[in-house]
């Protein structure tokens, strides 16, 4: 459990040096809102992750065993990644910055997947909720430290030096993962590579059928949509209303990170009772409508109290929304090819949060911040209309 707490931590390291910490940075070098924008774009890997996927699954390192030994590997090459961000230089190096950002988002993601197959091989099912809560904690924690207390760093210590101190906490990681045990017990690898790609993707479409299939992975894609958009434009957001990076990193990476915690382990709670498909249905629309925040903070401008309160409600929401359709996800898989599907569905969650949210710079731009924030209202609309062809309201034969 201890180890599962630390490896989600290293897991959740990355996320913020290449989106929310990295736009901090550009923003205060200068650089302009649709560029900041575009740098979503880095994150695709994160989006494509079940492509490679199979492939950790399939070979085994020499030393560690398959699934610490992916760990050791992906998070040796972090490390010399994140410590290579120290030498970019926004203003003058763009594109450099954001190729040094790609390299990042690719190593994190791979380290993704091999925690993902290592969770799932390490637990017994009596330790499935303690191990699985226990991880998003660690992540959690890591968005804390990233989002929060780099901000307040950096306000007293040039940027660079703040991702050469990650970069020595994702160094501390890899003693974690060869102190971490190794499943035992596991299942032989796939015997071919052609194995390994095949049949997790066939047995999916086969079992759902394939429009069944291909709507619920339409709703994957746009369930958080709405709360993306925020979420990707926010720092640029409160820095130009005129807060400060150590308020937005106390307030936005600190209060903000706890109360998605709250919300994660509240929501939790509330799937025992309501079941997966109702919670998607409560929590998406409660999800929704805490964009509303926001819209009433662009129109305030510098208002201290509604921003702690903007932040607290939105990020309380989006754990809700996290709680529900993690089970969801995790409802989809089935056990023998949970690596890979895991991979593909979490792909496309990513797509909403890294790709589609690439043009928000630029939107935020062209219509100002209320009518900017009305659009993202507007936006989670659509998942929220898949709903009723999979996950009725109505139907009672669900369980958790």
């Amino acid at each position: 459990m201890m180890a599962l707490l630390l490896l989600g931590f290293a897991s959740g390291l990355p996320l913020f040096l290449t989106s929310r910490t990295l736009q901090a940075w550009m923003t205060t070098e200068g650089v302009d809102l649709g560029a900041i924008g575009l740098f979503s774009l880095v994150a695709l890997p994160y989006s494509l992750k079940f492509v490679w996927s199979p492939l950790l699954d399939r070979f085994i390192p020499p030393h560690l065993g398959r699934r610490r030994g992916w760990l050791v590997i992906t998070q040796l090459l972090l490390v010399g990644a994140i410590a290579a961000m120290s030498l970019q230089n926004p203003q003058q190096a763009l594109g450099l910055l954001a190729v040094n950002a790609l390299f990042v988002a690719f190593f994190s993601a791979s380290q993704d997947i091999a925690f993902d197959a290592y969770r799932t091989d390490v637990l017994d099912e009596r330790e499935m909720g303690a191990g699985a809560s226990l991880a998003v904690l660690g992540y959690r924690i890591a968005l804390l430290v990233t989002g929060a207390l780099a901000l307040i760093l950096a306000d007293r210590m040039p940027w660079p030096i703040v991702y050469v101190l990650m970069s020595g906490l994702m160094a501390l990681c890899i003693l974690v993962s060869v102190w971490a045990p190794e499943p035992q017990d596991q299942e032989q690898p796939p015997a071919t590579l052609q194995e390994a790609v095949i049949l997790p993707f066939a047995e999916f479409f086969r079992r759902s059928g394939i429009r069944q299939a291909l709507l619920i992975l339409g709703f994957i894609v746009l369930y958080r949509y709405g709360d993306a958009l925020v979420q990707n434009m926010a720092t640029p957001f409160l820095l130009q209303t005129g807060f400060s990076q150590t308020d937005i990193g106390a307030i936005q990476g600190g209060m903000g990170l706890l109360a998605t915690i709250v919300g994660t382990l509240v929501g939790g709670a509330l799937l025992s009772q309501l079941g997966i498909n109702r919670s998607l249905w409560v929590f998406g629309g409660l999800q929704a409508l805490s964009n509303v925040v926001y819209l009433i903070l662009a129109n305030l401008g510098q208002n201290y109290p509604f921003m702690v309160l903007a932040i607290n409600v939105e990020n309380f929401c989006g754990g809700l929304g996290t709680a529900g359709f993690v089970a969801f996800l995790m409802s989809l898989c089935n056990a023998r090819f949970t690596a890979t599907q895991y991979a593909l569905l979490s792909s496309l969650m990513a797509v909403s949060r890294d790709i589609l949210v690439a043009p928000a710079g630029k939107l935020a731009e062209q219509t100002g911040w209320p009518l900017f924030f009305l659009i993202t209202l507007l936006a989670a609309l659509p998942g929220l209309a898949l709903l009723p062809f999979f996950a009725p309201w109505r139907d009672t034969s669900e369980t958790l």
